[in-house]
């Protein structure tokens, strides 16, 4: 694993601490198919950070991100998780949430009761819950819309009940499948700087699957870049100043160097991906 370093730059995010999350060490995952997904894939998630996994398509970051979770299963390998509380299941009690690709709300409950979902399986009475489901509903903008239905909100507020949903039970790690990918620029830059500025009031940890050069650039303190054909860590490229970064960031030179170097460090990648035989 190649592991890229700037003039200047850390090697973790500004507030990661070196007591990591969750390792995954040697994780492989071949489907009934026989496709191998994942290869020998090892990785430290520090407390704090913001890591984005980035590839090509097929390359096994939603896979990885999936296993993390507990909705998948890896074939080989060991995930650990140091710092927390394990349940039965072999995950940390309550501490991870997922944000999909779609918003995956319920349609016939209103925006506060889609946000309580997490509270009702934990068979918490909703006025107990209410003011942290307000309080969080406040943080993405929508303390306004929580007697609203999903059909009344655009695709950008849908995903913000998404992710009010998965920041109410306050978790330790944030896990996000490529939330943005299916809306337009303008939305999903707001987008990107709600979720920095979430990060930076909550401290949750962020893994954040993309296939963008310039959303991961954005973002992240860490970017992990994987190839393809079987999945693998290809390469690690730290950022520094990811708890300073504002719309003004996209104009910098400072941001066009990063993406350029991101994207040559995914080039590379993609090319040293095996041949499909």
């Amino acid at each position: 694993m190649n592991i890229m370093h700037a003039p200047g730059e850390l090697v973790v995010g500004m507030r990661a601490s070196a007591r990591p999350v969750v390792t995954m060490r040697e994780v492989s995952k071949v489907f009934s198919n026989g496709t191998l997904a994942l290869s020998d894939m090892s990785l430290d998630v520090k407390n704090g950070e913001f890591l984005s996994l980035l590839g090509p398509s097929g390359c096994g970051k939603s896979t990885a991100l999936r296993i993390i979770a507990g909705l998948g299963v890896a074939s080989s390998g060991t995930i650990d998780w140091p710092s927390s509380r394990i349940n039965s299941k072999g995950l940390p009690q309550g501490d991870i949430s997922f944000v999909f690709q779609e918003p995956t709300l319920m349609p016939w409950q209103t925006v506060f009761g889609n946000v309580y979902l997490p509270f009702r399986l934990r068979h918490l009475p909703k006025r107990q819950a209410r003011d942290q489901i307000m309080e969080t509903l406040a943080m993405v903008g929508l303390e306004d819309f929580a007697e609203a239905y999903p059909r009344e909100l655009s695709g950008g507020m849908k995903m913000r009940v998404s992710i009010a949903r998965a920041l109410v039970t306050k978790p330790k790690l944030l896990l996000m499948d490529e939330p943005f990918a299916a809306l337009d620029e303008i939305t999903r830059q707001k987008l990107n700087d709600d979720v920095l500025r979430l990060w930076r009031q909550t401290g949750v940890t962020v893994i954040f699957v993309t296939h963008s050069v310039y959303e991961s650039a954005y973002l992240s303190s860490r970017i992990v870049v994987m190839k393809a054909r079987p999945g693998q860590v290809f390469a690690e490229v730290p950022l520094e100043r990811a708890d300073m970064r504002d719309g003004y960031y996209r104009t910098s030179e400072e941001y066009r160097a990063t993406c350029e170097r991101v994207s040559r460090t995914l080039q590379e990648a993609i090319a040293s991906a095996e041949p499909v035989s």
